[in-house]
């Protein structure tokens, strides 16, 4: 991690010995940059606020300025090739401070140090953001008034000027009256006064003077581009030791000794330079210009993508959400219509009751007051009256709960078909499930082996002992072993979503187990009920057959463990004979069932000393 020590403020900086001057500029330069995007559409202190983005600035032509909007006064060309009135680039806020340096290092002891010396001795190189493109530029150390002269900016302003007929450009000389000739042999613009005074002066009445409605069709009608050091002489060398245009008094003074020439002579070397550069360029602005194609390109097929996903999207959410408001009002009308019936149903019963209530307290009233305050002969003639009615009364049919209950509930999960081609959930759901009226089915409730899976069921009813059809209830079962509390077995519930659930477990060790199920934290019908497991059964060695005789081919000397022996002739399947049970049986045990365990030991094979033949069936 770098570590910044100090900090900007000022013409000037401060920085940690530890780290570089250009890596602690770069960091700031990147922090500025980012600052001043952000609050450039409104600058603070002294700027210019832009009214357009970056990207129109550029596009205003060759003889406007791209943020005054007027036509360029004194254009000046930064280092990103934009140019911009002088005075226009002045009102720009510096960007940052690029480097602190004395204006004359030449005269600097060697034991001074730059920043002792005092600030008038030292000048600050400043950089600004372009207002077009948005780069950062360095400015020379004199500022904005040494940049580059777009001259050629100059012409161009000059020749609108002309072909439009505008006010405004006034004499090269007495810079006071507006233009009305030019000297081509000077390169100046003259007003009415000085061409007569150019004309009558021995040295220049041999120019050529044209009137400047005359030179229209002229590219280069600018003024002569004089010395900015020496500004009556006009630049006409180059001196190719500076790389820089010069007058004739430049070449004897700070020139000396340097190697320059005509710029008429050299033109065509740097000219010729500089073509190659721009056809070595170009190529790059035409793969610019395709990239810039394809993403824009990309963008639009992009935008239409999104623009028909967005149309789709819209579509079926509307659909979807009238259709979940098509199933809302039908699901309230279901439930209004509910309300309706089953409140009309407990008002009928409650005037039943009522009127019930009404006969039974008349003829209990009546009885009492007959028995207490009637005579004997009076309760008698009465009797038969009274005795009918309360038997009647007696024999009247009613019901103690509601007709009706509160057994209704709404659930989300449910599906409720389709509205509009659209699948929707939620269900009104009328039962209710009664836990009393819940039985338990199947062979495994209440047989059991060791290690083998039980398997039954549970069937949900409501009040009226109907099945629920549905599932979606809490099912709660526990299996504990009777003499060992903490043997618990791991049961599985398996909701069909009929109204059936499958209920299994697997029984580890043998003896009484305890079973509960519970349906809302209420047991159901038989519930809890003891199951007993038995030890895994032991398999019939044996086959299960009709006969031996029969089993083993006819061979006299078969015998099976039921103890019979073969009628004669050894004809036939022998179901008459003695000790044979009548029916087919385990030939190893003489055992019945087919499903059982086999009772046959070893002991009883030598007690016995029968031969037992195992035959397989035929």
């Amino acid at each position: 991690m770098y570590q910044l020590h100090g900090e900007r403020g000022g013409a000037g900086e401060v920085m940690s010995p530890a780290l570089g001057s250009d890596f602690v500029d770069k960091i700031w330069k990147n922090l500025r940059k980012m600052s001043a995007r952000e609050v450039k559409q409104e600058p603070q202190g002294v700027g210019v606020q832009l009214s357009s983005p970056s990207v129109s600035l550029g596009s205003l032509g060759k003889t406007r300025c791209p943020m005054c909007m007027e036509l360029f006064k004194v254009p000046r060309i930064l280092p990103c090739l934009h140019t911009f009135c002088t005075t226009c680039l002045e009102k720009l806020e510096p960007f940052s401070v690029l480097a602190m340096r004395p204006s004359d290092l030449e005269t600097t002891s060697e034991d001074a140090r730059p920043w002792d010396k005092q600030p008038q001795q030292q000048e600050s190189q400043l950089s600004i953001l372009c207002p077009v493109c948005d780069t950062e530029v360095d400015l020379p150390p004199g500022g904005v008034k040494s940049l580059t002269m777009d001259h050629l900016a100059v012409n161009e302003v000059l020749q609108q000027n002309l072909q439009e007929d505008m006010p405004g450009v006034v004499c090269d000389l007495c810079s006071d009256r507006e233009v009305d000739n030019r000297c081509l042999t000077c390169k100046v613009n003259l007003c009415q006064f000085c061409s007569q005074a150019h004309r009558r002066q021995k040295k220049t009445s041999s120019h050529s003077v044209m009137p400047m409605k005359d030179l229209k069709g002229y590219s280069q009608i600018g003024k002569q581009i004089m010395c900015s050091t020496h500004p009556a002489e006009e630049l006409n060398l180059f001196c190719e030791q500076c790389d820089q245009p010069m007058c004739g008094v430049c070449a004897l003074g700070e020139h000396r000794g340097h190697t320059y020439d005509l710029i008429g002579n050299i033109i065509h070397k740097h000219g010729n330079s500089m073509r190659e550069l721009l056809h070595s360029t170009q190529p790059h602005v035409g793969s610019l210009e395709r990239a810039l194609a394809q993403i824009e390109g990309v963008g639009s097929a992009l935008r239409c993508r999104m623009d028909a996903l967005s149309a789709d999207i819209r579509e079926f959410c509307d659909g979807y959400i009238t259709a979940i408001r098509e199933h809302r009002d039908q699901l309230l009308k279901q439930l209004e219509d509910l309300r309706i019936q089953k409140e009309n149903s407990l008002h009928l019963q409650k005037i039943q009751v009522e009127q019930l209530l009404a006969d039974l307290r008349t003829g209990v009233e009546f009885t009492e007051h007959l028995l207490s305050n009637g005579s004997d002969l009076e309760i008698l003639i009465t009797k038969e009256v009274v005795v009918n009615r309360l038997k009647k009364l007696k024999k009247a049919d009613y019901s103690i709960g509601p007709g009706v209950d509160d057994g209704i509930c709404f659930s989300p999960q449910e599906k409720a078909g389709q509205y509009g081609g659209y699948e929707v959930f939620g269900a009104i759901l009328t039962k209710g499930v009664d836990p009393a009226q819940c039985i338990l089915q199947g062979e495994d409730i209440h047989k059991a082996w060791e290690k083998q899976k039980v398997t039954f069921t549970l069937l949900c009813r409501d009040i009226l002992g109907e099945s629920m059809g549905r599932g979606g209830e809490h099912i709660r079962v526990s299996v504990i072993h009777k003499n060992k509390k903490d043997c618990v077995l791991k049961t599985m519930v398996q909701d069909n979503n009929n109204g059936t659930y499958a209920i299994s477990f697997i029984p580890e060790d043998p003896g009484p187990y305890t079973v509960c199920v519970c349906v809302r934290e209420q047991h159901v019908q038989g519930s809890p009920y003891t199951m007993n497991v038995r030890r895994r059964r032991r398999p019939h060695p044996g086959v299960f057959h009709c006969c031996s005789f029969c089993s083993s081919g006819g061979k006299k000397s078969a015998r099976c463990a039921c103890g019979g022996t073969m009628a004669g002739g050894y004809q036939g399947c022998g179901h008459g004979h003695k000790g044979h049970p009548g029916c087919r049986h385990w030939s190893c045990c003489g055992g019945t069932e087919e499903k059982s365990e086999c009772s046959w030991k070893v002991e009883d094979e030598i007690s016995s000393h029968r031969s037992l033949v195992r035959t397989v069936a035929l």
